[in-house]
């Protein structure tokens, strides 16, 4: 089994769902975890857009990186944007990966808009994951 951690700084939209995908995707393959410097609460968004997908992450909770303190992973992914504050770190990683995605939290407009762009991210999080996670 190959151990996932996916990392942003506030462990609440974009770690959560990829998370949740990578695990529903891969059950008997992959243990994905996630964890944030300066953990929030899970997007309502997020919940919603990967609810229409078949994912439910409304039991997922966001965690600070010190709760995770001590594990190994074979794969850490930020997943932070280039002007997001210093995207977190973890030592326990045996690969490193980056690679930017918009943060939910930061989308704007009518909710109907915010739910399209949040669902963009989902869309955009998934892809990569099927193509950077062929198991």
């Amino acid at each position: 089994m190959k151990t996932v951690l996916f990392i942003c700084t506030h462990n609440a939209g974009r770690s959560q769902m990829a998370e949740g995908m990578a695990n529903h995707m891969f059950p008997d393959k992959v243990e994905a975890k996630s964890g944030g410097s300066k953990p929030s609460t899970i997007n309502p968004l997020a919940i919603k857009v990967m609810k229409e997908i078949g994912i439910d992450i409304s039991r997922q909770r966001s965690k600070h990186l010190d709760e995770l303190e001590g594990q190994q992973f074979d794969v850490v992914v930020t997943m932070c944007t280039e002007d997001e504050d210093m995207c977190p770190f973890f030592p326990g990683g045996k690969e490193y990966i980056h690679h930017s995605f918009a943060d939910p939290s930061r989308v704007t407009g009518t909710e109907e808009q915010k739910l399209q762009a949040v669902r963009v991210i989902r869309d955009d999080i998934l892809e990569w994951i099927k193509a950077t996670f062929i198991i």
